[in-house]
């Protein structure tokens, strides 16, 4: 069963657009887990079981973001050798890929779990919902091997061109995820436990289903060789990958300085918070998605030695974000408080006060979109460029601008501060990798430099 793609050839538009589409729809599945959570916890326990969950965001996606940058990394080899055509070097790619991971895997895992309470304890996190989100936070950490198998297929898939495979995963596993939701949060009363469990089902379920598609193709039938270690590959994988890692972890860090400074505007603020940041996902699914879709066309383009497509397919990406950054925008102010009402009970005390934190919160959020698409576009544009030293460095930028937002801007403007730190980071991180890819077109350029294969050989 081969769904590969070789976008070497044809129009760049319709090639983007062909992998993107079923890339948006996954991650729309993917942000089906978080906001069935959000929604069943907050109607089902309450408020204060919806701020426990929020209280964990940055905390988890210090583990989550990180395992998506470094797998999509990874699978940037695994698209320049798919592109050049060398079946043997695409092999050693995926096998060492795999390899990687699953030591990568363990070592979260064990470091997460050490740092669960310590880091909830450094947020200032309200006593009213310390347990809840230290009971959540444990149980997802505990599950990071699974986290890392399935974005780790999915990353492989999408590096050949096969947006459809993990699509197809995410709608079974977002099937699946809603009905144990509502088995073991409603029905069996687990509480904030039972959606963590119903998290990571469903995203094992995704895997499963990852993995017999590959098992399947021909282009994944790897051989004994293919598993011996070889130390070169491994280095270039981990100068794609963990650069990408270390960019999320700065990212994240900078969001758990902001999420120290929300905290301590009490829980009815946190809940508000939530509720909006389990939107982000929607908000910005198809940057994502047409960041992994850009990576993979212009990894493949570039393994192929195509510079004049790389370009192209870059104007024309810019072209995508844009439309898609207004379309969203647009939505998500006109009908952006009743989104957000679907996490919050109207009948709960202080309903109205975390639906006006949250709308107020979204719609700021919302004017920032085209730099979130632009800054995605670039980003995973450099990783499909085998550059991940100019998206590591952006996350300083994103940050500094992030953290100092939180810490900086209430003391001027109140929480109107909180509401706008997200879009300048956006602004500041897609700035700066903006002008990183064009100087690595010019240099490129410049100085005629060809793609090398993992071993060493020129293209």
């Amino acid at each position: 069963m081969d769904r590969s793609m070789n976008m070497t050839t044809g129009s760049p538009t319709k090639l983007i657009l062909r992998l993107a589409f079923p890339l948006i729809l996954t991650n729309l599945g993917q942000q089906l887990y978080s906001i069935m959570d959000a929604a069943i916890v907050g109607r089902g326990v309450g408020v204060e079981a919806l701020a426990s969950l929020g209280a964990t965001d940055w905390v988890y996606w210090l583990v989550l973001w990180s395992i998506t940058a470094m797998t999509q990394g990874f699978s940037a080899l695994v698209s320049q050798t798919f592109g050049s055509g060398n079946q043997k070097d695409f092999r050693k790619a995926v096998a060492m890929s795999v390899l990687l991971c699953t030591v990568l895997g363990v070592l979260l895992t064990a470091a997460s779990m050490l740092w669960a309470k310590p880091l909830l304890q450094v947020l200032h996190t309200p006593e009213n919902i310390f347990a809840g989100a230290q009971t959540y936070l444990t149980a997802m950490y505990a599950g990071t091997l699974i986290v890392m198998a399935y974005n780790m297929s999915a990353a492989i898939l999408r590096s050949v061109g096969d947006g459809k495979s993990p699509l197809i995963a995410m709608g079974l596993a977002g099937t699946f995820n809603v009905l144990f939701d509502l088995l073991f949060v409603l029905v069996f009363h687990w509480g904030i436990i039972g959606a963590a469990f119903a998290t990571l089902l469903a995203q094992m379920i995704a895997f499963l289903y990852c993995f017999r598609i590959m098992r399947k193709s021909d282009l994944f039938q790897l051989e004994k060789e293919d598993w011996k270690v070889d130390r070169r590959v491994l280095r270039t994988l981990c100068k794609l990958g963990l650069p990408l890692a270390l960019e999320q972890a700065v990212v994240v860090l900078g969001g758990i300085i902001a999420q120290a400074v929300i905290n301590t505007y009490g829980y009815v603020v946190v809940a508000g918070f939530t509720a909006t940041n389990k939107l982000h996902g929607l908000l910005d699914c198809s940057a994502t998605a047409l960041g992994f879709a850009s990576s993979t066309y212009i990894g493949q383009n570039w393994g192929a030695g195509r510079l004049d497509r790389v370009k192209s397919g870059i104007r024309r990406g810019f072209v995508i974000a844009v439309a898609l950054a207004l379309l969203i925008m647009t939505a998500m102010i006109l009908f952006g408080r009743q989104a957000v009402g679907l996490f919050i009970s109207a009948d709960a005390e202080n309903a109205a006060q975390v639906l006006d934190t949250a709308y107020q919160y979204l719609f700021i959020m919302s004017l920032f979109l085209v730099a979130a698409y632009l800054m995605n576009l670039y980003r995973y544009s450099l990783q499909g460029l085998g550059d991940s030293v100019s998206p590591m460095l952006s996350g300083f930028f994103e940050f500094a601008a992030r953290s100092g937002a939180a810490v900086l801007l209430p003391h001027f403007i109140g929480i109107t501060g909180l509401f706008c730190m997200d879009g300048l980071a956006w602004t500041a991180a897609g700035i700066f990798q903006l002008i990183c890819f064009y100087y690595d077109l010019h240099r490129i350029q410049k100085k005629g430099l060809a793609y090398q294969r993992p071993s060493g050989r020129q293209e």
